[in-house]
Protein backbone atom coordinates (compact mmCIF):
# COMPACT_ATOMS: atom_id res chain seq x y z
CA UNK A 1 0.00 0.00 0.00
CA UNK A 2 1.36 3.48 -1.12
CA UNK A 3 2.31 5.61 1.91
CA UNK A 4 -0.54 8.74 2.08
CA UNK A 5 2.01 11.95 1.52
CA UNK A 6 1.96 14.44 4.60
CA UNK A 7 -0.01 17.36 4.27
CA UNK A 8 3.04 19.21 4.88
CA UNK A 9 5.55 17.80 2.53
CA UNK A 10 7.58 19.99 -0.14
CA UNK A 11 8.75 18.22 -2.83
CA UNK A 12 11.94 19.98 -3.74
CA UNK A 13 12.91 19.61 0.06
CA UNK A 14 11.66 16.14 1.65
CA UNK A 15 11.93 14.27 -1.51
CA UNK A 16 15.43 12.12 -1.52
CA UNK A 17 15.06 10.72 -4.92
CA UNK A 18 14.32 14.22 -6.67
CA UNK A 19 16.96 13.52 -9.34
CA UNK A 20 15.18 10.04 -10.42
CA UNK A 21 12.89 12.19 -13.01
CA UNK A 22 15.84 14.10 -14.39
CA UNK A 23 17.79 10.60 -14.87
CA UNK A 24 14.65 9.35 -17.00
CA UNK A 25 15.79 11.23 -19.96
CA UNK A 26 19.32 10.77 -20.62
CA UNK A 27 20.80 12.19 -24.14
CA UNK A 28 22.59 9.83 -25.88
CA UNK A 29 24.75 8.90 -29.10
CA UNK A 30 21.15 8.10 -30.54
CA UNK A 31 20.34 11.76 -30.93
CA UNK A 32 24.04 13.04 -32.06
CA UNK A 33 24.40 14.53 -35.18
CA UNK A 34 27.39 15.12 -37.02
CA UNK A 35 28.10 18.68 -37.67
CA UNK A 36 30.57 18.92 -40.52
CA UNK A 37 30.35 21.28 -43.15
CA UNK A 38 26.93 22.28 -41.64
CA UNK A 39 25.96 26.19 -40.93
CA UNK A 40 25.61 26.58 -37.51
CA UNK A 41 24.54 29.17 -35.18
CA UNK A 42 26.98 29.78 -32.39
CA UNK A 43 25.02 29.93 -28.87
CA UNK A 44 28.73 30.75 -27.51
CA UNK A 45 29.27 34.31 -25.88
CA UNK A 46 28.09 35.92 -23.04
CA UNK A 47 25.92 34.01 -20.74
CA UNK A 48 24.78 34.74 -16.80
CA UNK A 49 25.31 32.02 -14.15
CA UNK A 50 25.14 31.74 -10.61
CA UNK A 51 27.27 29.24 -8.71
CA UNK A 52 24.54 26.33 -7.42
CA UNK A 53 26.10 24.23 -4.55
CA UNK A 54 23.13 22.36 -3.21
CA UNK A 55 21.42 22.14 -6.97
CA UNK A 56 18.45 24.13 -6.04
CA UNK A 57 17.91 25.22 -10.11
CA UNK A 58 17.04 21.81 -10.55
CA UNK A 59 15.37 20.61 -6.77
CA UNK A 60 13.37 24.12 -7.06
CA UNK A 61 13.09 24.17 -10.85
CA UNK A 62 14.27 27.45 -11.23
CA UNK A 63 13.53 27.29 -14.58
CA UNK A 64 9.83 26.99 -14.57
CA UNK A 65 10.42 30.89 -13.48
CA UNK A 66 7.46 30.00 -10.71
CA UNK A 67 7.01 33.45 -9.25
CA UNK A 68 3.41 32.98 -7.66
CA UNK A 69 1.84 30.01 -5.61
CA UNK A 70 -2.43 29.49 -5.22
CA UNK A 71 -2.58 33.32 -7.13
CA UNK A 72 0.09 34.42 -4.46
CA UNK A 73 3.65 36.09 -5.30
CA UNK A 74 6.22 34.48 -4.07
CA UNK A 75 9.63 35.38 -3.39
CA UNK A 76 12.12 33.73 -6.11
CA UNK A 77 15.65 32.54 -5.13
CA UNK A 78 17.28 33.69 -8.42
CA UNK A 79 17.44 36.36 -10.53
CA UNK A 80 18.49 35.45 -13.90
CA UNK A 81 19.46 38.64 -15.12
CA UNK A 82 21.58 39.77 -12.08
CA UNK A 83 23.85 36.99 -11.99
CA UNK A 84 27.39 37.74 -13.00
CA UNK A 85 28.30 37.23 -16.17
CA UNK A 86 30.77 34.21 -18.36
CA UNK A 87 32.28 34.57 -21.41
CA UNK A 88 31.48 30.68 -22.92
CA UNK A 89 33.27 28.47 -23.43
CA UNK A 90 34.66 28.44 -20.52
CA UNK A 91 36.15 26.04 -17.59
CA UNK A 92 34.45 28.13 -14.81
CA UNK A 93 37.40 27.15 -12.22
CA UNK A 94 39.67 29.65 -13.98
CA UNK A 95 37.44 32.26 -14.97
CA UNK A 96 37.31 33.35 -11.47
CA UNK A 97 39.98 32.63 -8.63
CA UNK A 98 37.02 31.82 -6.18
CA UNK A 99 36.41 28.78 -8.27
CA UNK A 100 39.41 26.91 -8.80
CA UNK A 101 38.45 24.33 -6.65
CA UNK A 102 35.31 24.24 -6.74
CA UNK A 103 32.54 21.60 -7.93
CA UNK A 104 29.11 20.77 -8.09
CA UNK A 105 26.24 22.38 -9.53
CA UNK A 106 26.41 26.19 -11.81
CA UNK A 107 23.51 27.08 -13.37
CA UNK A 108 23.53 29.20 -16.77
CA UNK A 109 21.33 30.94 -18.73
CA UNK A 110 20.90 33.13 -21.69
CA UNK A 111 18.16 34.09 -23.78
CA UNK A 112 18.12 33.95 -28.23
CA UNK A 113 15.95 35.27 -31.09
CA UNK A 114 14.33 32.44 -33.36
CA UNK A 115 12.82 33.02 -36.65
CA UNK A 116 10.26 30.02 -37.59
CA UNK A 117 11.17 28.21 -41.21
CA UNK A 118 8.52 26.00 -42.22
CA UNK A 119 9.36 22.31 -42.85
CA UNK A 120 12.81 23.01 -40.55
CA UNK A 121 13.94 20.96 -37.63
CA UNK A 122 15.87 22.26 -35.02
CA UNK A 123 19.07 20.78 -32.61
CA UNK A 124 21.17 22.15 -30.09
CA UNK A 125 24.81 20.97 -30.30
CA UNK A 126 27.02 20.83 -27.23
CA UNK A 127 30.84 20.17 -27.60
CA UNK A 128 31.41 19.01 -23.85
CA UNK A 129 30.29 19.98 -20.78
CA UNK A 130 31.60 18.67 -17.17
CA UNK A 131 30.12 15.82 -16.24
CA UNK A 132 26.21 15.90 -16.04
CA UNK A 133 24.40 18.39 -18.31
CA UNK A 134 21.01 19.52 -18.12
CA UNK A 135 19.20 21.14 -20.73
CA UNK A 136 16.36 23.26 -20.26
CA UNK A 137 14.29 25.41 -22.85
CA UNK A 138 11.15 27.63 -22.31
CA UNK A 139 10.50 26.28 -18.99
CA UNK A 140 10.46 22.55 -20.50
CA UNK A 141 12.93 20.33 -19.84
CA UNK A 142 15.08 18.58 -22.83
CA UNK A 143 17.19 16.20 -20.99
CA UNK A 144 20.15 15.26 -19.20
CA UNK A 145 23.94 14.05 -20.47
CA UNK A 146 26.73 12.27 -18.68
CA UNK A 147 30.23 12.34 -19.95
CA UNK A 148 32.33 15.43 -19.97
CA UNK A 149 34.53 15.31 -23.38
CA UNK A 150 32.05 13.83 -26.00
CA UNK A 151 29.27 15.94 -27.97
CA UNK A 152 25.56 15.65 -28.28
CA UNK A 153 22.39 17.03 -29.50
CA UNK A 154 19.02 17.19 -28.71
CA UNK A 155 16.33 18.39 -31.09
CA UNK A 156 14.32 21.66 -29.94
CA UNK A 157 11.84 21.36 -33.20
CA UNK A 158 8.31 22.67 -32.06
CA UNK A 159 9.75 24.09 -28.79
CA UNK A 160 11.12 27.62 -30.17
CA UNK A 161 9.49 30.72 -29.84
CA UNK A 162 10.22 34.30 -31.10
CA UNK A 163 12.43 34.71 -27.62
CA UNK A 164 13.78 32.20 -25.99
CA UNK A 165 15.39 30.98 -22.67
CA UNK A 166 17.86 28.46 -22.02
CA UNK A 167 19.06 27.17 -18.85
CA UNK A 168 21.94 24.41 -18.45
CA UNK A 169 22.80 22.98 -15.12
CA UNK A 170 26.57 21.49 -15.22
CA UNK A 171 27.35 19.56 -12.36
CA UNK A 172 31.26 18.56 -11.79
CA UNK A 173 30.71 16.18 -8.68
CA UNK A 174 32.99 13.08 -9.02
CA UNK A 175 31.05 9.87 -8.59
CA UNK A 176 32.53 5.92 -8.44
CA UNK A 177 29.90 4.90 -10.37
CA UNK A 178 30.21 6.99 -13.30
CA UNK A 179 33.06 8.14 -15.55
CA UNK A 180 35.66 9.30 -14.75
CA UNK A 181 35.17 8.15 -11.55
CA UNK A 182 36.07 10.12 -8.33
CA UNK A 183 39.72 9.35 -8.06
CA UNK A 184 42.13 10.40 -10.84
CA UNK A 185 45.07 12.08 -11.09
CA UNK A 186 44.00 15.44 -13.02
CA UNK A 187 42.16 17.99 -12.27
CA UNK A 188 38.04 18.21 -12.36
CA UNK A 189 37.81 21.08 -14.21
CA UNK A 190 33.93 22.14 -14.87
CA UNK A 191 31.62 24.29 -16.74
CA UNK A 192 30.82 24.05 -20.73
CA UNK A 193 33.92 24.92 -22.37
CA UNK A 194 33.68 23.37 -25.82
CA UNK A 195 31.22 24.97 -28.22
CA UNK A 196 27.54 25.03 -28.09
CA UNK A 197 25.23 25.67 -31.76
CA UNK A 198 21.78 25.30 -33.14
CA UNK A 199 21.57 23.26 -36.28
CA UNK A 200 19.02 23.70 -38.76
CA UNK A 201 17.64 21.04 -41.17
CA UNK A 202 15.11 19.71 -42.92
CA UNK A 203 12.44 17.07 -42.31
CA UNK A 204 14.96 14.63 -43.93
CA UNK A 205 18.52 15.18 -43.67
CA UNK A 206 21.78 13.21 -42.94
CA UNK A 207 22.25 12.47 -39.57
CA UNK A 208 26.15 10.93 -39.81
CA UNK A 209 27.86 9.25 -42.27
CA UNK A 210 31.43 7.12 -42.89
CA UNK A 211 34.00 7.56 -45.73
CA UNK A 212 37.15 5.71 -45.08
CA UNK A 213 39.67 3.48 -46.89
CA UNK A 214 38.78 -0.56 -47.39
CA UNK A 215 41.49 -2.17 -45.45
CA UNK A 216 42.11 -4.70 -47.95
CA UNK A 217 45.97 -3.58 -48.71
CA UNK A 218 45.13 -2.63 -51.98
CA UNK A 219 44.51 1.04 -51.58
CA UNK A 220 41.65 1.03 -54.02
CA UNK A 221 38.19 1.09 -52.70
CA UNK A 222 36.47 3.56 -50.79
CA UNK A 223 33.72 2.37 -48.41
CA UNK A 224 30.92 5.52 -47.69
CA UNK A 225 28.08 4.83 -45.16
CA UNK A 226 25.23 7.10 -44.20
CA UNK A 227 22.31 7.27 -41.99
CA UNK A 228 19.52 9.57 -42.17
CA UNK A 229 16.57 10.71 -40.14
CA UNK A 230 13.26 10.91 -41.64
CA UNK A 231 13.95 9.11 -44.94
CA UNK A 232 11.97 6.90 -46.81
CA UNK A 233 12.29 3.67 -48.82
CA UNK A 234 13.76 4.34 -51.77
CA UNK A 235 15.67 7.72 -51.26
CA UNK A 236 19.20 8.33 -52.53
CA UNK A 237 22.20 10.08 -51.27
CA UNK A 238 25.09 11.22 -53.64
CA UNK A 239 28.04 10.58 -52.77
CA UNK A 240 30.79 12.92 -54.62
CA UNK A 241 34.90 13.37 -53.93
CA UNK A 242 35.85 15.70 -57.24
CA UNK A 243 39.30 15.52 -56.94
CA UNK A 244 38.81 11.51 -57.13
CA UNK A 245 35.96 12.28 -59.88
CA UNK A 246 33.74 9.92 -57.84
CA UNK A 247 30.27 10.49 -58.03
CA UNK A 248 27.85 7.98 -57.21
CA UNK A 249 24.32 6.90 -55.52
CA UNK A 250 23.75 5.42 -52.20
CA UNK A 251 20.31 3.89 -52.00
CA UNK A 252 18.71 3.72 -48.60
CA UNK A 253 16.88 1.64 -46.98
CA UNK A 254 15.78 1.48 -43.18
CA UNK A 255 16.95 4.84 -42.74
CA UNK A 256 20.79 3.90 -43.91
CA UNK A 257 22.80 2.80 -47.03
CA UNK A 258 26.57 1.88 -47.53
CA UNK A 259 28.56 2.03 -50.82
CA UNK A 260 31.93 1.04 -52.08
CA UNK A 261 33.60 2.71 -55.06
CA UNK A 262 36.94 2.52 -56.69
CA UNK A 263 39.47 5.00 -56.76
CA UNK A 264 43.17 5.61 -56.14
CA UNK A 265 43.92 8.04 -53.69
CA UNK A 266 47.19 9.79 -52.84
CA UNK A 267 47.70 7.98 -49.02
CA UNK A 268 47.36 10.07 -45.82
CA UNK A 269 50.71 9.63 -43.93
CA UNK A 270 52.35 12.17 -41.08
CA UNK A 271 54.67 13.24 -43.97
CA UNK A 272 51.96 13.79 -46.66
CA UNK A 273 48.47 14.66 -44.81
CA UNK A 274 47.17 14.54 -47.86
CA UNK A 275 42.92 15.41 -47.19
CA UNK A 276 39.92 15.06 -50.02
CA UNK A 277 36.99 17.36 -50.06
CA UNK A 278 34.03 14.54 -49.43
CA UNK A 279 30.47 15.83 -49.98
CA UNK A 280 27.26 13.59 -49.51
CA UNK A 281 23.65 15.12 -50.47
CA UNK A 282 20.33 14.00 -49.99
CA UNK A 283 17.85 16.07 -51.39
CA UNK A 284 17.62 19.24 -49.55
CA UNK A 285 20.43 18.94 -47.12
CA UNK A 286 23.84 17.89 -47.64
CA UNK A 287 26.93 17.57 -45.21
CA UNK A 288 31.19 18.34 -46.18
CA UNK A 289 33.91 17.24 -44.77
CA UNK A 290 37.73 16.87 -45.14
CA UNK A 291 38.86 13.59 -45.09
CA UNK A 292 42.04 11.59 -45.69
CA UNK A 293 42.63 8.10 -46.83
CA UNK A 294 45.04 5.81 -44.97
CA UNK A 295 45.13 1.90 -44.27
CA UNK A 296 46.47 1.16 -40.26
CA UNK A 297 46.74 -2.35 -39.57
CA UNK A 298 48.52 -4.93 -37.31
CA UNK A 299 50.88 -8.10 -38.41
CA UNK A 300 52.40 -10.05 -35.83
CA UNK A 301 54.13 -7.54 -33.55
CA UNK A 302 54.04 -5.12 -36.13
CA UNK A 303 51.74 -2.05 -37.12
CA UNK A 304 51.63 -0.95 -40.80
CA UNK A 305 50.69 2.10 -42.25
CA UNK A 306 49.46 2.17 -45.35
CA UNK A 307 51.48 -1.51 -45.74
CA UNK A 308 54.83 -0.21 -44.50
CA UNK A 309 55.85 -0.98 -40.94
CA UNK A 310 56.28 1.84 -38.49
CA UNK A 311 57.79 3.13 -35.04
CA UNK A 312 55.10 5.27 -33.04
CA UNK A 313 57.37 8.38 -32.03
CA UNK A 314 55.03 10.07 -29.58
CA UNK A 315 54.05 11.74 -26.29
CA UNK A 316 50.78 11.87 -23.87
CA UNK A 317 49.21 14.93 -23.52
CA UNK A 318 46.10 16.09 -21.72
CA UNK A 319 43.71 19.02 -22.16
CA UNK A 320 45.10 21.41 -19.88
CA UNK A 321 45.48 25.22 -20.38
CA UNK A 322 46.89 27.75 -17.62
CA UNK A 323 44.81 30.30 -18.66
CA UNK A 324 41.30 28.20 -19.64
CA UNK A 325 41.40 24.71 -17.71
CA UNK A 326 40.18 22.10 -20.17
CA UNK A 327 38.72 25.36 -22.41
CA UNK A 328 41.95 25.47 -25.50
CA UNK A 329 41.29 27.73 -28.01
CA UNK A 330 42.62 26.27 -31.86
CA UNK A 331 45.61 28.70 -31.25
CA UNK A 332 46.55 26.60 -27.77
CA UNK A 333 46.01 23.56 -29.30
CA UNK A 334 47.48 23.95 -33.25
CA UNK A 335 50.87 25.04 -30.20
CA UNK A 336 50.61 21.62 -28.69
CA UNK A 337 50.50 20.02 -31.73
CA UNK A 338 53.18 22.08 -33.23
CA UNK A 339 55.50 21.37 -30.27
CA UNK A 340 55.09 17.67 -30.76
CA UNK A 341 55.95 17.99 -34.36
CA UNK A 342 58.96 19.92 -32.87
CA UNK A 343 59.93 17.00 -30.53
CA UNK A 344 59.71 14.95 -33.87
CA UNK A 345 56.56 13.48 -32.80
CA UNK A 346 54.30 11.15 -35.39
CA UNK A 347 51.88 9.89 -33.01
CA UNK A 348 50.46 11.37 -29.51
CA UNK A 349 48.21 9.83 -27.13
CA UNK A 350 45.25 11.92 -25.96
CA UNK A 351 45.00 11.17 -22.07
CA UNK A 352 42.55 10.26 -20.47
CA UNK A 353 39.66 11.46 -22.19
CA UNK A 354 38.23 12.68 -25.57
CA UNK A 355 40.14 16.00 -26.36
CA UNK A 356 38.44 18.48 -28.43
CA UNK A 357 37.15 17.75 -31.52
CA UNK A 358 39.69 20.33 -33.33
CA UNK A 359 42.64 18.31 -32.02
CA UNK A 360 42.29 15.46 -34.44
CA UNK A 361 41.04 18.51 -37.17
CA UNK A 362 43.93 19.91 -36.94
CA UNK A 363 45.72 16.45 -37.01
CA UNK A 364 44.11 15.82 -40.09
CA UNK A 365 45.86 18.94 -41.49
CA UNK A 366 49.44 18.76 -39.86
CA UNK A 367 49.76 15.20 -40.37
CA UNK A 368 49.88 13.82 -36.66
CA UNK A 369 48.53 10.37 -35.92
CA UNK A 370 46.12 9.99 -32.33
CA UNK A 371 45.42 7.36 -29.77
CA UNK A 372 42.03 8.33 -28.50
CA UNK A 373 40.40 7.26 -25.31
CA UNK A 374 37.32 6.94 -22.57
CA UNK A 375 38.22 7.67 -19.20
CA UNK A 376 37.92 3.83 -17.96
CA UNK A 377 40.21 4.69 -15.32
CA UNK A 378 41.71 3.10 -12.31
CA UNK A 379 38.91 1.93 -10.00
CA UNK A 380 35.77 2.13 -11.95
CA UNK A 381 32.88 0.54 -10.95
CA UNK A 382 33.37 -2.29 -13.52
CA UNK A 383 29.92 -4.93 -11.74
CA UNK A 384 27.65 -2.08 -11.91
CA UNK A 385 25.86 -2.23 -15.38
CA UNK A 386 24.94 1.63 -15.09
CA UNK A 387 28.27 2.22 -15.72
CA UNK A 388 29.11 0.09 -18.48
CA UNK A 389 26.18 2.02 -20.39
CA UNK A 390 27.98 5.11 -19.59
CA UNK A 391 31.09 3.92 -20.93
CA UNK A 392 29.28 2.06 -24.26
CA UNK A 393 28.07 5.61 -24.78
CA UNK A 394 30.85 7.56 -24.21
CA UNK A 395 32.93 5.23 -26.46
CA UNK A 396 30.13 6.02 -29.02
CA UNK A 397 29.88 9.51 -28.89
CA UNK A 398 33.61 9.52 -29.29
CA UNK A 399 33.70 7.21 -32.27
CA UNK A 400 30.84 8.64 -34.65
CA UNK A 401 32.47 12.22 -33.79
CA UNK A 402 35.98 11.48 -35.06
CA UNK A 403 36.20 7.88 -37.36
CA UNK A 404 36.27 9.68 -40.48
CA UNK A 405 39.82 11.48 -38.96
CA UNK A 406 42.75 9.99 -40.86
CA UNK A 407 45.02 11.52 -37.70
CA UNK A 408 42.79 9.19 -35.00
CA UNK A 409 44.42 5.80 -35.74
CA UNK A 410 43.56 3.47 -32.61
CA UNK A 411 40.75 3.58 -29.88
CA UNK A 412 41.81 2.54 -26.62
CA UNK A 413 38.75 1.63 -24.29
CA UNK A 414 40.98 2.59 -20.82
CA UNK A 415 43.98 2.79 -18.70
CA UNK A 416 45.94 1.46 -15.77
CA UNK A 417 42.99 -1.03 -14.52
CA UNK A 418 43.74 -3.93 -12.13
CA UNK A 419 43.16 -7.39 -13.93
CA UNK A 420 40.42 -8.38 -12.26
CA UNK A 421 37.01 -10.68 -13.68
CA UNK A 422 34.71 -7.90 -13.73
CA UNK A 423 37.03 -5.48 -15.54
CA UNK A 424 37.90 -7.85 -17.93
CA UNK A 425 33.66 -8.63 -18.44
CA UNK A 426 33.41 -5.11 -18.89
CA UNK A 427 36.63 -3.72 -21.08
CA UNK A 428 35.85 -6.56 -23.24
CA UNK A 429 32.60 -5.64 -24.12
CA UNK A 430 34.18 -2.12 -25.04
CA UNK A 431 36.34 -3.89 -27.55
CA UNK A 432 33.58 -5.80 -28.86
CA UNK A 433 31.73 -2.11 -28.93
CA UNK A 434 34.53 0.02 -30.45
CA UNK A 435 34.62 -3.05 -33.58
CA UNK A 436 31.04 -3.23 -33.84
CA UNK A 437 31.24 0.76 -34.77
CA UNK A 438 34.43 0.81 -36.75
CA UNK A 439 36.57 -1.88 -38.73
CA UNK A 440 39.17 0.39 -39.55
CA UNK A 441 41.23 0.81 -36.53
CA UNK A 442 43.13 -1.13 -34.06
CA UNK A 443 41.68 -1.43 -30.28
CA UNK A 444 43.93 -1.13 -27.37
CA UNK A 445 44.18 -0.09 -23.84
CA UNK A 446 46.98 1.40 -21.32
CA UNK A 447 47.67 -1.56 -18.76
CA UNK A 448 49.67 -2.35 -15.92
CA UNK A 449 52.71 -4.35 -15.72
CA UNK A 450 52.50 -7.89 -13.66
CA UNK A 451 54.49 -6.23 -10.74
CA UNK A 452 54.80 -9.53 -9.42
CA UNK A 453 57.13 -11.20 -12.16
CA UNK A 454 57.57 -8.29 -14.17
CA UNK A 455 56.26 -9.39 -17.49
CA UNK A 456 53.99 -7.85 -19.86
CA UNK A 457 50.98 -10.01 -18.58
CA UNK A 458 47.22 -8.87 -18.99
CA UNK A 459 43.98 -10.91 -19.79
CA UNK A 460 42.49 -8.57 -21.67
CA UNK A 461 45.08 -8.26 -23.89
CA UNK A 462 42.73 -11.13 -25.82
CA UNK A 463 40.66 -9.02 -26.91
CA UNK A 464 43.31 -6.22 -27.96
CA UNK A 465 45.25 -5.47 -31.11
CA UNK A 466 47.96 -3.68 -29.44
CA UNK A 467 48.92 -4.16 -26.11
CA UNK A 468 49.62 -0.56 -23.66
CA UNK A 469 52.05 -0.88 -20.56
CA UNK A 470 52.31 2.00 -18.39
CA UNK A 471 55.58 1.45 -16.38
CA UNK A 472 57.55 3.95 -14.37
CA UNK A 473 61.54 2.17 -13.66
CA UNK A 474 63.53 4.89 -12.57
CA UNK A 475 60.80 6.86 -10.57
CA UNK A 476 58.40 4.76 -8.87
CA UNK A 477 60.30 2.04 -9.38
CA UNK A 478 63.95 3.17 -8.58
CA UNK A 479 65.80 -0.56 -10.51
CA UNK A 480 66.37 0.56 -13.67
CA UNK A 481 67.17 -3.24 -14.54
CA UNK A 482 63.81 -4.10 -14.01
CA UNK A 483 62.63 -2.86 -17.23
CA UNK A 484 65.23 -5.11 -19.89
CA UNK A 485 64.54 -7.91 -17.18
CA UNK A 486 60.86 -6.47 -17.87
CA UNK A 487 61.12 -6.97 -21.85
CA UNK A 488 63.44 -10.17 -21.56
CA UNK A 489 60.35 -11.86 -19.68
CA UNK A 490 58.02 -11.06 -22.19
CA UNK A 491 57.13 -12.91 -25.26
CA UNK A 492 53.88 -10.72 -26.55
CA UNK A 493 52.45 -11.76 -30.08
CA UNK A 494 51.02 -8.77 -30.79
CA UNK A 495 52.31 -4.80 -30.86
CA UNK A 496 53.76 -3.48 -27.37
CA UNK A 497 53.67 0.49 -26.94
CA UNK A 498 55.06 1.95 -24.14
CA UNK A 499 52.07 4.51 -23.38
CA UNK A 500 53.23 6.11 -20.30
CA UNK A 501 57.25 6.59 -18.72
CA UNK A 502 59.17 9.54 -16.92
CA UNK A 503 59.27 10.84 -14.26
CA UNK A 504 59.06 14.91 -12.39
CA UNK A 505 61.56 17.66 -12.44
CA UNK A 506 60.49 20.80 -11.80
CA UNK A 507 61.76 23.43 -14.51
CA UNK A 508 65.26 24.97 -13.73
CA UNK A 509 65.93 22.95 -10.83
CA UNK A 510 69.13 21.59 -11.12
CA UNK A 511 70.71 19.02 -9.33
CA UNK A 512 72.09 15.35 -9.12
CA UNK A 513 70.82 12.52 -10.45
CA UNK A 514 69.74 10.85 -7.59
CA UNK A 515 67.41 13.66 -6.26
CA UNK A 516 63.64 13.55 -7.22
CA UNK A 517 62.44 16.72 -9.24
CA UNK A 518 65.59 17.52 -10.55
CA UNK A 519 65.77 17.62 -14.09
CA UNK A 520 69.16 16.15 -14.09
CA UNK A 521 67.58 13.06 -13.01
CA UNK A 522 64.44 13.22 -15.33
CA UNK A 523 67.14 13.51 -18.09
CA UNK A 524 68.98 10.11 -16.91
CA UNK A 525 65.29 8.43 -16.41
CA UNK A 526 65.00 9.22 -20.56
CA UNK A 527 68.62 7.90 -21.36
CA UNK A 528 67.94 4.90 -19.52
CA UNK A 529 64.84 4.08 -20.54
CA UNK A 530 65.62 5.04 -24.32
CA UNK A 531 68.78 2.75 -24.32
CA UNK A 532 66.66 -0.08 -23.24
CA UNK A 533 63.66 0.71 -25.87
CA UNK A 534 66.85 0.21 -28.57
CA UNK A 535 66.92 -3.63 -28.12
CA UNK A 536 63.70 -4.63 -28.21
CA UNK A 537 62.22 -5.53 -31.28
CA UNK A 538 58.40 -6.28 -30.53
CA UNK A 539 58.22 -2.35 -29.57
CA UNK A 540 56.23 -0.30 -31.77
CA UNK A 541 55.46 2.66 -30.18
CA UNK A 542 56.27 4.80 -27.03
CA UNK A 543 54.51 7.74 -25.85
CA UNK A 544 56.32 9.16 -22.64
CA UNK A 545 54.47 10.75 -19.54
CA UNK A 546 53.93 13.79 -20.60
CA UNK A 547 54.35 17.28 -22.84
CA UNK A 548 53.52 19.57 -20.82
CA UNK A 549 53.30 19.72 -16.72
CA UNK A 550 49.60 19.71 -15.60
CA UNK A 551 46.90 20.64 -12.68
CA UNK A 552 46.48 17.71 -9.81
CA UNK A 553 45.31 18.68 -6.95
CA UNK A 554 46.68 15.36 -5.26
CA UNK A 555 50.44 16.21 -6.51
CA UNK A 556 51.41 18.99 -3.23
CA UNK A 557 54.79 18.88 -2.42
CA UNK A 558 57.49 21.66 -2.63
CA UNK A 559 57.87 20.79 -6.12
CA UNK A 560 54.73 19.92 -7.28
CA UNK A 561 52.45 22.48 -5.49
CA UNK A 562 49.37 21.30 -6.99
CA UNK A 563 50.98 20.05 -10.86
CA UNK A 564 51.81 16.93 -12.22
CA UNK A 565 55.68 17.76 -12.93
CA UNK A 566 56.31 14.90 -15.81
CA UNK A 567 55.84 17.29 -17.83
CA UNK A 568 59.02 17.54 -20.99
CA UNK A 569 57.77 21.48 -20.88
CA UNK A 570 56.56 23.51 -17.94
CA UNK A 571 53.02 24.14 -17.16
CA UNK A 572 53.42 27.42 -19.45
CA UNK A 573 54.03 25.26 -22.69
CA UNK A 574 57.48 27.04 -23.65
CA UNK A 575 60.16 26.63 -20.77
CA UNK A 576 61.38 23.04 -21.88
CA UNK A 577 63.28 20.77 -19.59
CA UNK A 578 66.48 18.77 -20.25
CA UNK A 579 64.96 15.65 -21.52
CA UNK A 580 63.34 17.17 -23.95
CA UNK A 581 66.56 17.32 -25.77
CA UNK A 582 67.22 13.65 -25.58
CA UNK A 583 63.90 12.40 -26.23
CA UNK A 584 64.10 14.74 -29.68
CA UNK A 585 67.76 13.16 -30.62
CA UNK A 586 65.93 9.65 -30.27
CA UNK A 587 63.30 10.67 -32.54
CA UNK A 588 65.22 12.21 -34.99
CA UNK A 589 67.18 8.57 -35.57
CA UNK A 590 64.20 6.67 -35.99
Amino acid sequence: MQATQPKNYIDHIHNYDWLAPFHAKPITAQTLIDTAGRDCESLNGRWTYAVDQYATALRAAWYREIDRFEGRPIPPDYDFAAWDEITLPNSWNTAKPELLYYEGCIAFTRTFGYQTAPDERVFLNFEGAQYRTYVFLNKEYLGVHFGGSTPFSVELTGQLQEQNRIVVVVDNTRRDTHLPMSNTDWFNYGGIYRDMEIIRVPQTFIRNYEVHLVPDGTFSTIAAAVTVDGAQDGAVAQLRIPELEVDTSIELRDGSGATTVRAQPELWSPDTPRLYRVQIQLKDDAVSDEIGFREITVRGTDVLLNGKKLFFRGVACHEDSVTGGKYLSEQEIRHDLATARELGCNYMRLAHYPHSRRTARLADRIGIMLWEEIPVYWAIDFANPATLADAENQLTELICRDRNRASVVIWSVGNENPDTDERLSFMSRLADVARSLDTTRPISAACLVNHVDNRIEDRLADKLDIIGINEYFGWYDPDYDKLPQLFRNSAPDKPVFITEFGGGALAGHRGTTDEFFTEDRQRLIYERQIAAFRTIAYLSGISPWILFDFRCPRRTNAFQRGYNRKGLLAEDKTTKKLAFAVLQRFYAQR
